[in-house]
């Protein structure tokens, strides 16, 4: 669960850098634009990964506290 909440972040991560320096959405591109189904799937499943990775930290830091 772990590693595809990864995937996704960093996805949508990738996604966004390509919106902000190029203007180019290649999630739209590739699922035939912004309001499909498909698009707006990929982009829940992205933002459930970034809530998600928001635990990830916590873990993390109680993973260190342990040592």
């Amino acid at each position: 669960m772990r590693r595809l909440a990864l995937v996704l972040v960093i996805i949508g991560a990738l996604n966004w850098g390509l919106i902000g320096l190029l203007n180019f959405d290649l999630v739209a591109t590739l699922f035939g634009g912004s309001t499909s189904f498909i698009s707006r799937t990929v982009y829940a499943l992205v933002g459930l990964a970034g809530i998600y990775a928001i635990t990830l930290l916590f873990n993390y830091r109680d993973d260190r506290d342990r040592i």
